[in-house]
Formats: structure tokens, C-alpha cells, sequence
């Protein structure tokens, strides 16, 4: 009940349906119950008192009866599976929309195995409890407070015998739970674990077989492999200790009952028939207890993955809509972005990431963000789509905070091309056209053709309508990238961020996206990520991170007569191509001389 009461939200809407089948489970378990009394007058009428007319009666009732039962069961088999079924089905839509909404923060912590186990194991484990630990629970109840009144009907000594079997039975399940419950809850994580490796040997299948690291990763699947055994191995144990010991009881308790009961009809104070009427209830007592093992299991079971379950559903999500939060419209944006004495630290982090950034940014300005890895360079955009929050200052958009603004209107607005590109496993159409479900082929196709793109499309066998594979591994780095840079140009943004979106081109096609991008980011705030300061140099403003911390701003001219990092980046990369042009002239004077 602890574990229906934490997810109950998702199953109260479908309580007639259970309310149904365990109506029908009493009425097959009371249909049951009449069959002692034939037993017990089948037996004194008619084997003993030869009665042999009465046994047609008898040979009618028993069939109907099991009839009776069996139309009761099916109806309550079928609410049970349809409860468990419309439930689950609830439950996972509230995960997967949890998933869909929680921040950054929540998946720089947990891995991608373990949720896809949490969606499908853990909530199989819940409907499992819900459309058969429930009912089968409830049947074991009926069959004792049931059996108990129809045996203290019969002979209340026999009853008081066999209503001793409780106690020692309740002391073996509860003794049970308390051993099972951990271990099943071990198994969830070992089984997670599991599922991660698997999860993320088949995504880096390229980087293991470009390191030839097949029998680490044989290595490491298998000790996660064998802790899963493992633990399975524990709970195996627990459940060949407990079923015998039910099983035991039971058989005990039998033996009981055929001793006092054979002293009872010998002495005359009870009847064959209620001797013979009282085994066959002894079944309804013992056939219960002895699936109590399976009960308890789906049980244990049930609370480790309700725990985990509600690890999702209960995650605080710190970036949501404020009280009052308004909507962006797409006609009021304007794209005017400032940080004002911004300072971040992610969770759980030693340092801040960012210290006191301020920054301008007015519509249709360029500002290129640079520095060595780890400066903040990322977590700066990141702040403007709250992807993350800031802990002091604030990141104004169009004289608003961005928390005043409503998240989905908010992202609206942003466009991103983030350096590690992702595409679906989708036809190329449909990811370019992803933020705009309403674009048309042509405006996909215009979107190509600003990003370089639709040349090296329209060579595909199926142009826009090749499906690439997943995660796009069907296509070069570069070609990914021009989607990608597509897919945010169709988006329309107000603001653009470009991170690293030319890493993974060559020089002469970084030359021609820039080229085109040039009319992408006409009228719009663009920010550029860039290692390549041939990315940066035309900005409205370059801005060197050093730490978290504003090293260097100014233009390009200015930042090379300062002699900062900028310039001895500049140095770097522009020497070679200076070498390289003075010995090309060398080379064509020297032939020139010689013609």
C-alpha cells in the first residue's frame, strides 16, 4: 500500500476498474466456498447415507458452481491485466515527460543506461505489482477471512487448529521480507549498471574498435554481468529457503488436521464429511501461503523500482516558469542580450565556473567568446536559453531577465548549434525541419542552401528524404554539422549561438559556411564559440575567458595590439599559413627566374 499510496495520482483514475476485479475475485472465491458444504453432504448423504438420488443433485451443482467461479475469475484476470496496463500507461507518459523537462543539471548526473532501465524494467516491476500482486494479494485475504468463517461454521475446534498455521506463517513472510527487499533493490542497480555499459559500448563501438578494446569492454561487461548473477543468485537463495518453509507448514498443519480430525470421528464428535470438508479447505489456506513467496518477491521487487521510479518523478527541476513568467512573442523579440555581473557554479562543483561576467549584446551584434578549455566559454551561452541558472547577477533578454519570460517561449527565441551534433535517425528533412514541424520542403531546402548543405544533400540516393542513420553516423562530421546548422537557421531564432559549429570542417568548407552564414546571421545576436580565430575576427566584439573571468575584450585589431592571449593564439595559428605563403613565393619566383 506504501508503494500504490507514492504513485497512487497515476492509478486513481482507473480505481473502478480494480474496484471491479476484486469484486469479482470475491464473488469466485465466495462461489468456492460453497463447495465444502457439498463435500460435507456429499459424503454423509449420499457415499454414507445412500442417498443415491440426491447425487444428481450433487453432479449438477458442482460443474455450475465451477462455472460460477470460473466466469468470476476470468472477469477479474481481465480487470486486473487492464488496471495494471492503463496505469502503467500513465505512469510512463509522467516519466517521459519528466525526462523531457528536467534541466542539464539532472543528465550531467545520471547516465542513459540507468533511466532507459528505469522506463522499462522498473515499470514493468510496477505493473507486474499492480495487475497481479494486487489481485493475487487481495485472494489470498479472501481465502483466509473466507475460509476461516466457513470453517468455524463447520467445527470450531478444526478451525482454531488450523487458524494456528498464522502466526508461524507470519513470522516466515515477514522475516522473508526483510532479507529480500535490499537484495532486490541491489539487482535494480546492478541490472542499471549493466544496461550503461551495454548502453555505451554500442554508442562508442568506433572508439573501441579504433583502440582495439573489445576485451576491456568483454572485461568490464563482464564483472557487471556477474554482479548482476550474483545478486539474482542471492535472491534465488532466499525464495529455495522460504517455499520449503511454507510448504512445511503447510504440510504440518495437514497432518494436524488428520490427526485430531480421525480422533474426533472415532470418538463421534465429528462427522467423515466435515473431516473431508475441512481438507479440502485446508487447500484454500495452504494454496494461498505457498504463493506467498511469489508475492513477497513481486513485492520486494515492486518497492526497489518504486524508489527509483520516484527518484524521477520527485527530482526537483530547477529551471521552470516563474510565478507571472510572460511569453516571448516571436514579433516582440528583438534579441537584445546583456549579463550583468553574472556568477555561476554548478552542482556539487569546488569553484564557480563563471565570476562576474558582463557583457552586452545589442540586435544584430556579433560576439565571439575564446579562451582555453574549461575558460566558461559554453556555460555562458548556456545562461542565455537557461539551460542552467546563474546564482548571482542576471542575463537580460529585451530588458527582461530571462527568468521573467515563460522557458519554452524563452527557447524560442535561441537558436543553437552546439558543437557535438546529434541527429536523429530520421530522414534528413525531418531533422532540419525538427524546431519547425510546419516548415515546407522549400523552406527546409532554403535552410540547406544558406548552410552549405542542400549540394551534398541532393547527391544522397533519396536527397531530402535519406534516412541517416543514428545519431548521423551515416554522413561526414562536416556534413552533420551543416545540417545542423540548417536545422537552426530554419528555427528562426533571435539569437543564434554557434559553438564550435565549424570544428568539424576543413578550411575551405569552415570558408564557405561562414560566407553563408553571414546571411543567417543578418538581423539576429549571434555568439560564436570558436577555437579558430578566423571564426572570430569579424565580431562586434571578442571577449577572452580565462577561468570563468573576462581576460581580454575588444575587437580584433584591439586585441592584437594588446599582446594577450589573443595575439599569441593568433601567432600560432596564422605563422604556418604566413610560412607557407612566403615559401609558395619563393617557389614561384624561383621558377619564374628559371622560365
Amino acid at each position: 500500500m506504501r508503494i500504490f499510496g507514492r504513485l497512487s495520482a497515476y492509478c486513481l483514475p482507473y480505481r473502478r476498474t480494480l474496484y471491479a476485479s476484486v469484486a469479482a475475485l470475491a464473488l469466485a472465491t465466495a462461489a468456492t466456498m460453497v463447495v465444502p458444504y457439498l463435500t460435507r453432504a456429499l459424503v454423509n448423504d449420499v457415499l454414507k447415507g445412500h442417498q443415491w438420488a440426491a447425487a444428481w443433485v450433487f453432479a449438477a451443482a458442482l460443474p455450475l458452481l465451477a462455472a460460477v467461479g470460473g466466469l468470476f475469475t476470468f472477469a477479474q484476470a481481465y480487470g486486473a491485466g487492464l488496471f495494471g496496463a492503463k496505469c502503467t500507461y500513465a505512469l510512463r507518459e509522467a516519466l517521459y515527460a519528466r525526462l523531457q523537462y528536467h534541466g542539464f543539471e539532472y543528465y550531467d548526473r545520471e547516465h542513459t543506461g540507468n533511466l532507459m532501465q528505469r522506463l522499462t524494467g522498473d515499470v514493468e516491476a510496477w505493473r507486474m505489482f499492480l495487475g497481479q500482486g494486487m489481485i493475487n494479494g487481495c485472494n489470498f485475504v479472501f481465502n483466509i477471512v473466507f475460509g476461516l468463517v466457513v470453517m468455524f461454521n463447520l467445527d470450531w475446534q478444526l478451525a482454531l487448529l488450523s487458524l494456528a498455521l498464522l502466526p508461524f506463517l507470519a513470522m516466515v513472510v515477514v522475516r522473508f521480507d526483510h532479507r529480500v527487499r535490499p537484495v532486490y533493490s541491489r539487482i535494480r542497480q546492478a541490472m542499471s549498471g549493466l544496461q550503461t555499459v551495454i548502453q555505451e559500448s554500442v554508442a562508442g563501438a568506433r572508439v573501441v574498435k579504433a583502440f582495439a578494446r573489445e576485451s576491456y569492454e568483454m572485461e568490464k561487461f563482464d564483472r557487471y554481468n556477474g554482479s548482476y548473477a550474483e545478486r539474482n543468485l542471492q535472491a534465488g537463495a532466499l525464495q529455495a529457503t522460504f517455499i520449503p518453509s511454507i510448504q512445511l507448514l503447510g504440510n504440518l498443519s495437514a497432518v494436524g488436521l488428520l490427526w485430531v480430525g480421525g480422533m474426533q470421528v472415532i470418538g463421534g464428535h465429528a462427522s467423515v464429511g466435515t473431516v473431508v470438508a475441512f481438507f479440502g479447505l485446508l487447500g484454500y489456506l495452504t494454496g494461498p501461503t505457498q504463493q506467498l513467496g511469489f508475492l513477497v518477491n513481486l513485492y520486494a521487487q515492486s518497492a526497489a523500482a518504486e524508489q527509483r521510479l520516484c527518484e524521477i518523478l520527485e527530482a526537483p527541476d530547477r529551471v521552470r516558469d516563474r510565478p507571472g513568467a510572460v511569453a516571448l512573442s516571436r514579433q516582440a523579440a528583438r534579441g537584445h542580450v546583456r549579463f550583468e555581473q553574472v556568477g555561476l557554479r554548478y552542482p556539487g562543483a569546488a569553484v564557480s565556473s563563471l565570476t562576474d561576467i558582463s557583457l552586452e549584446a545589442r540586435p544584430g551584434a556579433v560576439i565571439a567568446l575564446l579562451g582555453p578549455t574549461g575558460s566558461g566559454k559554453s556555460s555562458v551561452v548556456n545562461l542565455i536559453p537557461r539551460f542552467y541558472e546563474c546564482q548571482t547577477g542576471r542575463v537580460v533578454l529585451d530588458d527582461r531577465d530571462v527568468r521573467d519570460w515563460t522557458v519554452s517561449s524563452l527557447r524560442r527565441q535561441v537558436g543553437m548549434v552546439p558543437g557535438e551534433t546529434f541527429l536523429f535517425s530520421a530522414s534528413i528533412l525531418e531533422n532540419i525541419s525538427y524546431g519547425r514541424r510546419d516548415a515546407t520542403p522549400a523552406d527546409v531546402e532554403r535552410a540547406a542552401r544558406i548552410a552549405d548543405a542542400h549540394d551534398f544533400i541532393m547527391e544522397l540516393p533519396q536527397g531530402y528524404e535519406t534516412t541517416v542513420g543514428e545519431r548521423g553516423l551515416g554522413l561526414s562530421g562536416g556534413q552533420r554539422q551543416r545540417i545542423a546548422i540548417a536545422r537552426a537557421v530554419l528555427y528562426d531564432p533571435r539569437v543564434l549561438i554557434l559553438d564550435d559549429a565549424t570544428a568539424s570542417v576543413d578550411m575551405e568548407t569552415e570558408y564557405e559556411i561562414q560566407r553563408a552564414l553571414q546571411a543567417a546571421m543578418e538581423g539576429r545576436t549571434t555568439f560564436i564559440i570558436a577555437h579558430r580565430l578566423s571564426s572570430a575576427r569579424r565580431a562586434d566584439e571578442i571577449l577572452v575567458l580565462d577561468r570563468g573571468k573576462v581576460a581580454e575584450r575588444g575587437r580584433h585589431a584591439e586585441l592584437l595590439r594588446a599582446g594577450g592571449w589573443y595575439r599569441r593564439m593568433y601567432d600560432i595559428q596564422f605563422r604556418d599559413q604566413a610560412a607557407l605563403a612566403d615559401r609558395a613565393a619563393v617557389v614561384r619566383g624561383a621558377q619564374a627566374c628559371g622560365g
